[in-house]
């Protein structure tokens, strides 16, 4: 029985066991159906939904405003629960056995005509949805989407607690620092011409923590990167951040092992422990991608042998070139596709960095159909055949060129194939990648970036080559993937102030530069900093996962749109000379 004074019971709550029991529900209507002798509403709540039924011989003044009630008006109903008539009741309702006979209504407030029906199976423009978010929310799945995120939440914190984690806030006005993404900016009235920034992430913080003894850290904490986004990104988002000191990258991972499957099987998901873990270099050889779905095969076979005396100039010149590859992908089914819709699929590689695709179609009839066939021997269809396990039905797609970006074009058509055969993706996948290099070669900057973070550890046994050869160096980094995405990730931090100092001018920065954006970190670094290392789950992207959605739009209360708008408040929108005045700019 609900705590509240307005009601007694909730609209998902009322059972058989109910039957007889003088009852008050608050709800709004949902359908209002008049019988001529009879009216019924159903009415609905975050928990449920109620039919109430009026009847004239019973309570002739609630009839009567039952007659006036339209969609969305919130409202007050006493009454007595009986069961539905014979014939009439609903398995597919969890109140679906009984009903609540009206005894009084009392009319909450009225509604405007709402821009759409509250209903599950309509179809709305999100740009619609996001206008009137307060409408869109009352959907039931909506609801429940917000009701799963919070449970998630909750059970995270929890796991957090039982394993003695502290939760410590971290300012949301901080110092601008170089991670990867723009910040978003506020300028200072008190100081003018200086600005904060609104955190990527409590990074830096977070270290600081370490070193100040406290061990073991999370915060369910709000960030804010200002970039392009997409249907898995949003210009504020939330991450489960966390921490640990005196420990090793093993020692992370099983903490964080026990943390996520206590909290899944909160919300009903059995996550297994320990999870499997590829190697970077294993999930791009074979997947194509540093977040892989295992869920499906389709991995990517490599050829290289094959082709290496082949015609095809194209793959005879990768398999002879050090550090190039040919590879392909068996998408089986897909070779009964009509030669147009093969075509298409070019298109569709060009996205992920593609300059052409090459691929074979073994026809259903046994014969062959290809644009490189004609260059092609007996002994390399065979080989091809042989090595993807090629049979009648099949479609054979191939990538050449350097390793990885080979490897990452296979990895997005992989996706798109699996998507486009629909195949069946049972249950949820867990899995760790590890092992990343420490960084890659920026090309747009023409200098060295941090695959992670700039303040990763890297392998003690590369550091002879941190200047030399910065590519050819590991990490001691871990990414928690879900379902193909990138649900989390971390690693062990740099704990020595002259490593961190010798990492941030491989990256680029002088002395003088790196003291001036990260001063305070290399300052503490030198007072007894122990051994670290944190994880950052992204809360929005898994609650995703979780409610089956494919935006985090569907897991959020008020997004932005891709552009970073909100339909619903106008905003970013324009602010006065005044306020302009007062922080000391001026617009151009």
């Amino acid at each position: 029985m609900s705590t509240f004074s307005m009601h007694t019971h909730t609209c998902g709550e009322l059972r058989a066991c109910n039957i007889d029991a003088e009852v008050t529900l608050t709800g709004w209507v949902w359908h209002r159906r008049d019988h001529g002798g009879l009216i019924f509403i159903d009415l609905r709540d975050r928990e449920g939904l109620t039919q109430v039924s009026f009847d004239p011989d019973i309570a002739g003044e609630a009839f009567h405003v039952a007659e006036t009630v339209r969609p969305e008006w919130p409202v007050k109903v006493c009454g007595v629960v009986r069961p539905r008539p014979n014939g009439q009741a609903n398995p597919n309702l969890a109140t679906g056995e009984i009903e609540v006979l009206a005894t009084k209504i009392e009319v909450l407030n009225t509604s405007r005509t709402p821009a759409f029906q509250i209903e599950d199976d309509q179809e709305l423009s999100e740009d619609l949805r996001l206008r009137w978010r307060y409408l869109d929310l009352r959907r039931p799945t909506m609801a429940a989407n917000l009701r799963l995120r919070s449970d998630f939440t909750f059970a995270i914190r929890e796991a957090l607690h039982k394993r003695a984690f502290t939760e410590v806030e971290t300012p949301a006005l901080f110092k601008s620092t170089p991670e990867g993404a723009r910040d978003f900016i506020v300028p200072s009235r008190l100081q003018p011409g200086s600005f904060y920034a609104l955190p990527q992430s409590p990074q830096l913080l977070k270290q600081l923590l370490m070193v100040a003894g406290v061990e073991r850290y999370y915060q369910v904490a709000k960030c804010f990167r200002d970039e392009d986004l997409r249907a898995d990104r949003q210009p504020e988002f939330t991450q489960v951040d966390i921490e640990m000191s005196f420990v090793d990258q093993n020692d992370v991972m099983g903490a964080l092992e026990d943390v996520l499957r206590d909290a899944f099987a909160q919300v009903g998901v059995q996550m297994p422990a320990p999870l499997r873990r590829l190697s970077f270099t294993e999930a791009m050889d074979t997947y194509g991608t540093d977040k892989p779905d295992t869920r499906f095969g389709m991995e990517l076979v490599d050829v290289t042998g094959v082709f290496a005396s082949s015609s095809f100039k194209v793959f005879s010149s990768a398999a002879n070139t050090e550090g190039q590859v040919v590879k392909c992908i068996n998408a089986k089914g897909a070779g009964t596709w009509s030669r147009g819709k093969i075509d298409k699929l070019s298109k569709v590689a060009a996205t992920f960095g593609a300059k052409g695709l090459a691929w074979i179609a073994f026809r259903a009839d046994g014969s062959v159909n290809s644009p490189i066939a004609k260059f092609l021997s007996e002994d390399e269809m065979d080989g091809v055949r042989a090595a993807c396990k090629a049979e009648p039905g099949d479609l054979v797609l191939f990538a050449a060129g350097e390793r990885i970006p080979t490897c990452e074009i296979l990895g997005g058509m992989r996706t798109h194939m699996a998507k486009a055969l629909e195949l069946p993706l049972e249950g949820h996948d867990f899995l760790w990648v590890v092992d990343f290099p420490l960084v890659h070669w920026d090309e747009d900057r023409k200098a060295y970036a941090a695959e992670h973070q700039p303040f990763t550890q890297p392998n003690e046994d590369d550091l002879e080559r941190l200047e030399s050869d910065p590519l050819s160096v590991g990490s001691h980094t871990y990414d928690f993937v879900m379902d193909g995405y990138e649900a989390g990730g971390g690693g062990m931090r740099i704990h020595n102030a002259e490593l961190q100092m010798r990492i941030l001018r491989m990256l680029g920065f002088t002395e003088e530069g790196a003291k001036e954006q990260f001063g305070f970190l290399l300052e503490a670094l030198e007072y007894g900093a122990p051994p670290m290392g944190g994880f950052a789950l992204g809360l929005d992207r898994v609650c995703m996962l979780l409610a089956g959605a494919d935006s985090i739009r569907e897991v959020m209360a008020f997004p932005k749109t891709t552009n970073g708008n909100d339909l619903m408040s106008s905003a970013p929108s324009a602010v006065s000379e005044r306020q302009l005045e007062e922080v000391s700019l001026r617009l151009a």
